[in-house]
């Protein structure tokens, strides 16, 4: 992105040089807003009348009838949280990262971590040249944000919060009670890069005698672990547990050995890690289940970044969710598979010196405790996968292009075709979530997007109902269209309704009568998201994805390109394939109800 001068920025954003390019905005970022709790009961009641039947929607709406009262609890509680917000750079970060990340004890794999699958290298089969590739762009992207050079993101033309790429290298998850902490490590002191094979650990240099090494040089070292590496005790997979279970293994870890503890460390402080693989997948799902979880072994989970690579020279990445959104890592991540799409770097180096250290492999030492440990996660990791199922529906008819041609938001439209699709299967609309970035504000991370409307709900009963024509359907599509676009704007502006609730619910103190609406089964409801959505869009990748956030849930994560829709399903028993069956399908019915609102004929398209 090119640098944008400050004045053509409003009033109030200002650059300090101080901070160097990727950070001159940050202190003048606006803080995020606590909305008022009249509009935010508007907002929440306006959500829940499509989910309720009659009676429910009357209880609810005493309960926040009675929140908003005078005096009453509603008030208080607001105050608390606008004080907060008055002390604080964002009133929700702490609360937000330890309530849904780090105090999160569920395993990170699946139910946290998210995945990218790449397309082909067709210059790049061989493993050891792509992942030196891969590895060259990656350690370019570093140095802008080691040194603070990275250019900021903007939204509607505004910049936005960088502050969470200080998390991206030298960083990694560590698995505490009751609450997991991060270390982020001198990447000065630290220039290395963790390699695993075979579920052996390699220590690479990435910079030997002040240089960084070229991409041959890192291939010859990676061709070096290739040869060296030997089949070990799978470590890895005490990452794949139970926070609490791993805290616990990672004690009994350290206590077997003196030399455990900087093993750990080796792996902790890494700039990131390249994941060599001995699998071949080929289909989209066969890749999916590699990038996402592989075998369990090959892998520290903890880490925010890991590279892999196979054996057939497909690739793709695996990200750690807890410090650092999507956002973030899709630009590193589209960044550097632009790079080797256009040779933007120098990857066709020859030079090695001959001076470059072997890769070290990482010891670990591994007693009865600590086989027990191995073995119960391993356990544990196969009954988690072989309760998932995962589809991929690559939807070819069309994409944003012709979306724009309808005069639709290719998000809000997308939004329907899943909308759709859950009403054919299960003939009704349930609570869904679409993550929506709010880094226009300082240190922002997400808001819920809340999809499901009295308008959505309309149009898809208007579709299963024959007797409802096209022109109606349409009708009843542009409405819906219209409230999900609204939706997302107000979440954007930081007005959403549960960032809102959150807070004020985080600011009752111990002892005190939890009010009405937090105890109404519809606050709980409406907050369990049977459809977890989110986009993320890229011409490199082939796919990406993440779990259900509930058991009864499906995990809906989708790419809208120019000339493809891609939905990647994720759920426990509730039937992938026939949802993807149905995203097919709703996605074909609702292109057939637009057509003939287009001048060309539905043939010459």
């Amino acid at each position: 992105m090119a640098p944008r001068a400050a004045s053509k920025l409003p009033a109030g954003y200002k650059e300090d040089a101080s901070k160097g390019p990727m950070l001159r905005f940050e202190e003048s970022l606006p803080r995020l807003p606590v909305p008022s709790l009249e509009e935010t009961a508007k907002r929440y009641l306006k959500s829940l009348h499509p989910l309720l039947s009659e009676s429910e929607f009357e209880q609810s709406t005493k309960a926040v009838q009675e929140f908003l009262q005078p005096g009453g609890q509603g008030e208080a509680l607001q105050s608390r949280l606008l004080a907060k917000r008055e002390n604080t750079k964002n009133w929700i970060i702490d609360w937000w990262n330890d309530a849904a990340y780090l105090g999160y004890r569920d395993p990170v794999i699946p139910y946290v971590s998210y995945f990218y699958s790449y397309r082909d290298d067709r210059k790049r089969r061989d493993p050891a040249k792509r992942a030196a590739a891969i590895s060259t762009a990656v350690l370019a992207f570093k140095k802008q944000v080691d040194e603070g050079t990275l250019e900021p993101e903007y939204m509607r033309k505004l910049p936005i919060a960088m502050s969470s790429y200080q998390y991206m290298f030298n960083y990694s998850r560590i698995p505490t009670k009751p609450v997991d902490g991060g270390k982020k490590y001198d990447y000065k002191k630290n220039a290395h890069i963790v390699v695993i094979r075979k579920n052996q650990f390699f220590k690479v240099l990435h910079e030997v005698d002040g240089k960084q090494l070229n991409t041959a040089e890192l291939e010859a070292q990676l061709r070096r672990v290739y040869k060296k590496a030997e089949r070990s005790a799978p470590i890895g997979v005490l990452t794949s547990e139970n926070r609490d279970k791993w805290a616990d293994d990672r004690e009994r870890l350290i206590a077997a050995s003196s030399t455990n503890l900087a093993s750990l460390e080796m792996i902790e402080s890494a700039s990131f890690v390249i994941c060599l693989d001995d699998a071949s997948p080929i289909t989209l799902e066969e890749r999916a289940h590699q990038y996402w979880h592989g075998d369990g072994s090959n892998r520290w989970f903890d880490k925010p970044l890991q590279f892999i690579i196979n054996d057939n020279g497909t690739a793709g990445f695996l990200g750690e969710h807890s410090m650092m959104d999507g956002t973030p890592t899709n630009r590193l991540n589209d960044t550097i598979l632009m790079q080797l799409s256009t040779n933007a770097l120098d990857f066709d180096a020859t030079n090695v010196r001959s001076n470059l250290p072997e890769p070290q492999p990482i010891r670990f030492t591994v007693n009865k405790e600590v086989q027990a440990d191995l073995d119960a996660a391993r356990q544990h990791f196969d009954g988690q996968f072989a309760a998932h199922e995962l589809r991929v529906q690559a939807y070819q008819g069309y994409g944003k292009g012709l979306i724009k041609k309808f005069k639709a938001s290719p998000d809000a439209y997308v939004q329907m075709i899943m909308q759709l699709a859950y009403h054919k299967m299960f003939n009704k609309s349930r609570p869904t979530y679409e993550s929506i970035a709010t880094r226009r504000f300082q240190m922002g991370r997400t808001e819920a997007a809340r999809t499901v409307s009295d308008e959505s709900v309309a149009f898809c009963e208007a579709m299963a109902n024959p007797n409802v024509d096209a022109k109606q359907c349409v009708t009843l599509l542009r409405k819906a269209l219209d409230a999900h676009v609204k939706y997302v704007g107000d979440a954007s502006d930081g007005r959403g309704v549960d960032r809102h609730l959150f807070g004020l619910k985080k600011c009752l103190k111990e002892g005190e009568k939890v009010p009405a609406v937090f105890e109404d089964p519809a606050f709980s409801y409406s907050g369990s998201w049977h459809l977890s959505t989110s986009q993320l869009s890229s011409e490199y990748l082939n796919g990406w994805g993440y779990s259900q956030v509930i058991d009864d849930g499906f995990g809906l994560a989708y790419m809208i390109n120019e000339h493809s829709i891609q939905f990647n399903v994720v759920c426990k028993g509730l039937g992938a394939e026939r949802m993807s069956f149905y995203l097919n399908e709703a996605a074909g019915d609702m292109r057939d109800i637009l057509l003939p609102s287009l001048d060309k004929p539905a043939a010459k398209l």
